[in-house]
Order: C-alpha cells, then sequence, then structure tokens
C-alpha cells in the first residue's frame, strides 16, 4: 500500500519552500522534506532542480585555483591524469603544467574546464547540506527559498502576459468592436448580443482596449470618466411648502409599507444650454427601466400639464391611470401645482404625485442615472432648439434599446413590452433600434 502523500494540487508556498530549505540544510531526503510540506517527493526534487542558483565566491577566495576537470581520473580520483604541456607557450619548459606555479592552468591553458562535484548529479542535486561546502573551491549550487519564490512569481506574472490571440482573431474582434463603441455604445449591451462572437470575457476586452490592442482606447469607452466630487447638501425650508402636504418622501415611503404594488413613475426635466428655453421632460417607469422623453418650449409648469394632458387625452383616462399610478418628482417649481397634475381637463383624478426631500435626488436615482444617456448625446451646454418631436423620439428608442446589465441583459424597451401597455408604444411610436445599430453619440441628431 502506497502511503505517499499525493499533494494538493497546488503552488508551493514560500513557507513551503523555507521548509525545504531547512531541511536540505538538515541533510533530510526528499521523502521526509514532502512529509512536512505535504507535497509529493518528486515535486520537491523539481522545485529544488528547477530553482537552484550558482553561489559566487567571496573576495576573499577570488584568488584560489579552482581544479580542473582533466587532472582527475574519475576512477581514481588520488591519480592526476592530466599530462599537458607547454600550455604558456615556453616550449623550453619540461614541467607537466599542472605543476607549473608561473602560470595558472584557466588562463593559459585552452583545455582547461572547471571540475564539477559528481554529487550534484543525484539527489539532493545542491550543496546546501553538504559539510565541505565551506572550504570546497568547486562550483556551489544553492537552493534559497526567496530566490525560489521570487523566480516563480515572475514567471507566473510573465506567462499571464500578452495576449492569448492570434493576429487574426484580433482583427476580427476589432472589425466587430470599433464600430459598435465608436456609436457610444457600452461593452455591456455589446456583449448582450456578440458575446459569443467575441469569444473572451468583458473584462479581458477591456485589458485588450486598455492595451491599445484595438482602434478603439480607453477614451472612447463612455464610462472612463471620473464622477465629480459630491457638494454638501444644504438645509433649505421647502419642507413646509403647502404643495408638499401629504405627498412628501415620508408619505411615499408609508405607501409602500402598506403594499402597493402599482406603477411607479419618476418624473424630471433636463435643462439645455443657459440662457435657451426648451428642455426635455423625463419619466421613466422603475418596474422595467423604460424613459420617455417630451420636449417643452419652455421649463414651465404650463408645458408639463399639457404634456401630461396630451398623454391623457391619447391613451384614455383608464390607461394613463394604469401607466402612471404614482408619480415621484423633485421639488422644482414646474412641478409645484400637483393639483393640475392629478387631475384630467374633466376634472378625474389620473394619477397621486410625490416629492422627493429636498436636494435628495438620488431617492428618484434610476431616472437620474438614466440621464446620462441622454448627454452622451447631448453633452452638458448643448441647446436643444434645433431638436423637434420626432428627432426626440429617435433619441428616446436609441436609448431604450441599449441592453443593460442591471436588466440581465435585456434592453428597457424589450421588458416594457411585456410589463406596460402595448398602447403607450403605439401612442408615442416608441420602436426598438437593432442591437447593431443603437446610436448614442452626438451624430445621432445631426
Amino acid at each position: 500500500m502506497n502511503n505517499r502523500p499525493t499533494g494538493n494540487h497546488k503552488h508551493l508556498t514560500l513557507s513551503q519552500r523555507i521548509s525545504i530549505e531547512h531541511g536540505l540544510a538538515e541533510g533530510k531526503s526528499f521523502r521526509a522534506i514532502a512529509a512536512l510540506t505535504g507535497k509529493d517527493p518528486s515535486t520537491i526534487s523539481k522545485e529544488i532542480r528547477k530553482h537552484t542558483q550558482i553561489k559566487e565566491h567571496s573576495k576573499s577566495r577570488s584568488f584560489a585555483k579552482v581544479p580542473c576537470s582533466h587532472n582527475r581520473d574519475d576512477t581514481n580520483p588520488r591519480a592526476n591524469k592530466c599530462k599537458m604541456l607547454h600550455a604558456c607557450g615556453d616550449e623550453e619548459c619540461i614541467k607537466l603544467c599542472r605543476s607549473c606555479h608561473k602560470h595558472q592552468c584557466e588562463k593559459v591553458c585552452k583545455e582547461y574546464k572547471p571540475r564539477q562535484c559528481a554529487k550534484l548529479n543525484k539527489p539532493p542535486y545542491v550543496c546546501n547540506g553538504c559539510l565541505k561546502r565551506v572550504n570546497c573551491l568547486l562550483e556551489q549550487k544553492i537552493y534559497s527559498s526567496k530566490y525560489a519564490d521570487d523566480n516563480y512569481r515572475d514567471v507566473l506574472i510573465s506567462s499571464r502576459e500578452g495576449i492569448n490571440q492570434t493576429p487574426e482573431r484580433i482583427q476580427e474582434m476589432n472589425d466587430l468592436l470599433t464600430p459598435l463603441i465608436k456609436k457610444g455604445q457600452s461593452l455591456g449591451h455589446i456583449y448582450a448580443t456578440h458575446a459569443q462572437k467575441l469569444g473572451c470575457s468583458r473584462r479581458t476586452a477591456y485589458t485588450y482596449i486598455a492595451s491599445g490592442v484595438f482602434d478603439v482606447r480607453n477614451l472612447d469607452l463612455r464610462r472612463k470618466v471620473k464622477y465629480k466630487k459630491r457638494k454638501t447638501s444644504t438645509t433649505c425650508s421647502m419642507n413646509n411648502r403647502t404643495f408638499r402636504i401629504d405627498r412628501a418622501y415620508k408619505d411615499f415611503q408609508m405607501l409602500l409599507a402598506n403594499g402597493f404594488t402599482g406603477s411607479i413613475v419618476e418624473l424630471d426635466t433636463v435643462e439645455g444650454r443657459a440662457g435657451t428655453k426648451p428642455c426635455f421632460m423625463t419619466m421613466l417607469f422603475r418596474s422595467c427601466n423604460l424613459m420617455l422623453i417630451f420636449l417643452l418650449r419652455e421649463q414651465t409648469q404650463t408645458e408639463i400639464k399639457r404634456i401630461f394632458d396630451s398623454l391623457t387625452e391619447a391613451l384614455g383616462i383608464e390607461v394613463f391611470r394604469k401607466l402612471f399610478e404614482v408619480i415621484l418628482t423633485d421639488n422644482g417649481h414646474e412641478f409645484q401645482n400637483p393639483d393640475e397634475l392629478e387631475t384630467s381637463l374633466t376634472g378625474e383624478k389620473r394619477t397621486a404625485v410625490y416629492y422627493c426631500d429636498p436636494y435628495r435626488s438620488n431617492q428618484k436615482g434610476a431616472l437620474e442615472k438614466n440621464h446620462e444617456y441622454i448627454r452622451y448625446v447631448r453633452p452638458k451646454g448643448t441647446s436643444f432648439e434645433d431638436l423637434d418631436d420626432q428627432r426626440v423620439t429617435l433619441l428616446m428608442n436609441h436609448i431604450n434599446s441599449e441592453k443593460r446589465d442591471s436588466l440581465n441583459g435585456h434592453s428597457p424597451f424589450e421588458l416594457s413590452q411585456l410589463l406596460l401597455d402595448n398602447r403607450l408604444h403605439d401612442c408615442l411610436n416608441l420602436k426598438e433600434i437593432k442591437p447593431d445599430h443603437v446610436n448614442l453619440k452626438p451624430g445621432l441628431l445631426k
């Protein structure tokens, strides 16, 4: 029965290498060292032979004469076999070169070869536990745990460097990724439809881009910029405003705590360049992340009410109630007339409006986060004066067609078809853009 340790199939650690070094110094066999480290004896043998280093003699012994391998007979160690004459070029000298004290063999003899210790050809293959090591003039091989561990880590790192792809395969990946990234698509969206074609993980793709393997660089990726430092929130006296009575965020939380499971829509506006009037009104359905975008002539309560009334007329009061059952918005002046928003032109109740706490836009964070897609196409400081409803609808469809990691590789449009009344899609001309045609760059609206 074989009782030898079979090993744990793990790489040797520094502490195990230290144990090997101590075991060699004590003259232990490979089997005994293997028992201490929990490895197989063959593993210990391979480790020692692979990571030995040649020890250099100290300066005080650098002038000592190293014996020549030709000056010894292995069958009779005491007999000298070197018969070399006139190695220095002096033809009149009658002494054998090995007996000459005028010259050193290693400097004048072409046949000189330093003698190797025969013990290094068999276990333990190193001089760590040799008793003659102190005064030995021969080349010494030493196993050092630190040297072995450093060497191991250098090999481990270097073996993982470079690109594990053929030039042809890299070109195929580049031809697929580059055009889509230049359209403003994220890697998450691209991998949702082309993961099998790319044939590598998303992390690897990021590494290739950072290494300059493709024609796109980190600056072409949307998220390779740092967010601005958050400003310190300030106090506000808005808590006592009349429009917030029974509509504050705490009332919204109480509604959820009582088991409300209906449709919740977050509402906000996106401003254009300072000094211009046109802006966007945005609405996001929490259930599927579908974002609606409407073009306002100006940022006023009248314009907000116009959009609400037109949606109610187009969808019908019952469908509007079903889709926009609860609306959560901020305290902007354009939303501070909740009675007009909650009531239709015929006086019927159509929705319930609640307000976030002052300076707490994160309470409707899904919509705030989704606004970044608008800024990819229309950066801050850009005017909306050149836009019309048709171009805004095009922007909305491209944003809602991008596949998201948060939606398990699906797009908001795909989920909205399952979770929302599809009469909304017909009313607003919502359409799905093919994955490869999704464009979230400023050129979309030019």
